[in-house]
């Protein structure tokens, strides 16, 4: 429930519309509601202004059908995250308003126009091998009502390709980078810009790079400052942080 769906519900009640045993009714499963296999928290956009958002990895089909019709009963917008073609196939199929990004393992359901605020966000993706990450960032952060610009293969090994951008680089109020292999990208960026970098490291490169670890460990030791790390493949959380960033400047 969102605080605009609160207020019409409490309105309806005020003016006589709707009864208090029915408002009670419409309340009774807030502020979550245990379906068996998940108590979902219908209450997360009172709290955080967006819905809660759905990790589907290791969820079986039933799972995920399931968790979304709880959401969806309650007019929310829906994102399910770590999907494969499988369970997204399978999710869109049983909700055929949704749409599924096969790179990004992402579905959405969209049931609520949400209006942008902010400044602009920025995906800078360093190789087209961390696209996957970069994607589901992107949809996470339009999905929060976000204007979103992409950046694809731009890494170090050929720097002038960044510097040819560098107008969108400082139109931008946040920017999240997305880099494998030794992860050189956000302090490059973190050096070029005065607005927050969001760092994602990627599990992409050669064995030497450990999963994403030596990524990891590079944009932790970024020499530029203001630079963000968070884990290895997130780009939904670095685009929730992203998000709250650029909510500031509404």
């Amino acid at each position: 429930m969102t605080a605009e769906q609160l207020k019409d519900l409490l309105s309806q009640i005020q003016q006589g519309t709707m009864s208090l045993e029915d408002g009670v009714e419409t309340l009774s499963c807030l502020p979550f509601e245990d379906i068996g296999i998940a108590c979902i928290d219908h209450h997360r956009s009172l709290r955080q202004g967006v819905p809660e958002v759905i990790f589907g990895q290791n969820k079986r089909v039933e799972q995920l059908q399931a968790i979304v019709t709880a959401m969806a009963k309650n007019n929310a917008n829906v994102l399910a995250t770590r999907l494969d073609n499988a369970k997204g196939t399978a999710l869109l199929k049983a909700f055929p308003g949704g749409s599924f990004d096969s790179l990004a393992g992402t579905f959405c359901l969209i049931q609520q126009a949400v209006e942008e605020t902010g400044g602009k966000i920025l995906v800078v993706c360093a190789g087209t091998s961390d696209l996957s990450v970069a994607r589901e960032a992107v949809i996470t952060a339009r999905l929060l009502g976000n204007r979103v610009e992409e950046l694809v293969d731009v890494g170090v090994a050929g720097i002038h390709r960044l510097l040819s951008q560098s107008d969108k680089l400082r139109d931008a109020a946040v920017i999240i980078v997305v880099a494998g292999m030794e992860g050189a990208l956000p302090s490059v960026i973190g050096g070029l810009v005065a607005v927050p970098v969001i760092a994602v490291p990627t599990s992409v490169g050669y064995g030497a790079a450990f999963g994403g670890i030596a990524a990891l460990l590079g944009m932790l030791n970024s020499c530029a400052s203001g630079v963000t790390v968070v884990n290895i493949d997130n780009g939904f959380g670095a685009a929730f942080a992203a998000h709250r960033i650029n909510r500031q400047k509404k």
